[in-house]
């Protein structure tokens, strides 16, 4: 849905108040970041809420659909927004990067993981730190989704009534696919948007960090989702290169 342009408007809508961004803006301001890197920023939720408090911010998306409704946001002209993935980052001397939401979930791929890795760290200034969450193997999210696939319904600004409906299709750990179906109730338009996610457990995640060239500094509960999800907290390790302790 963040690349369809009749899609990525309704994110926020059913997205919510965002509660779990309070955590980031609180590692934001105290780790003092002069500049933050949003990687998967989207709709640019968290960007602009950075940018209001005075921190210098980039974000980043492969979804063009998605920074567009960004750069409409209030705000939005304190940002700087790049198309593009992290793999492609000019080395900004970043003191924190973040992946809120399902970001670090998207790469399925081993190879697509190390590389975004590689490519945060080679934005991140020496010692900078890498923030991002992960959904906990063991909780079984998707038995959630399965059971709550009743439809949901908002008024969206520039479209009016919308219905989404989700549905769990595909179980292989440690992928799980789902679906997204969005009907537009002034018209009957109806719009599909399949995702799937990879679940990584923790020895996992630290592991392909420490490849990487990080140093896992911590992993802690995520304050709105307790039991479901790891908090990872990473410090880029070494020097220019991905030598690490």
């Amino acid at each position: 849905m963040f690349a369809d342009r009749r899609l990525a408007p309704l994110y926020d809508a059913f997205d919510g108040e965002r509660d779990d961004l309070a955590a980031y803006h609180a590692i934001a301001d105290e780790r003092g970041a002069r500049l933050v890197l949003d990687v998967g920023c989207g709709t640019g939720s968290l960007a602009v809420l950075l940018a209001a408090h005075g921190h210098a911010v980039v974000g980043v998306d492969p979804a063009e659909a998605s920074l567009e409704v960004a750069r409409r946001k209030e705000g939005a002209a304190k940002v700087r927004w790049i198309h593009g993935d992290a793999t492609a980052l000019p080395a900004l001397d970043a003191d924190l990067a973040v992946m809120t939401g399902n970001v670090a979930q998207v790469f399925l791929a081993d190879e697509d993981w190390a590389a975004t890795l590689r490519g945060i760290r080679g934005a991140l200034r020496p010692h900078g730190m890498l923030v991002f969450e992960t959904r906990r193997p063991g909780y079984r999210a998707w038995e959630e989704w399965a059971a709550d696939s009743g439809p949901v319904v908002r008024d969206v600004p520039g479209s009016g009534p919308v219905e989404r409906r989700l549905e769990v299709v595909d179980v292989r750990l440690p992928l799980v696919s789902f679906r997204h179906t969005f009907r537009f109730l002034a018209d009957g338009t109806e719009i599909t948007s399949d995702s799937t996610l990879r679940f990584r457990d923790r020895d996992e995640v630290t592991a392909t960090l420490t490849t990487a060239g990080y140093r896992v500094l911590d992993v802690r509960e995520a304050p709105d989702r307790p039991g479901r999800e790891f908090v990872v907290l990473a410090e880029r390790a070494g020097g220019a290169g991905l030598a690490v302790p």
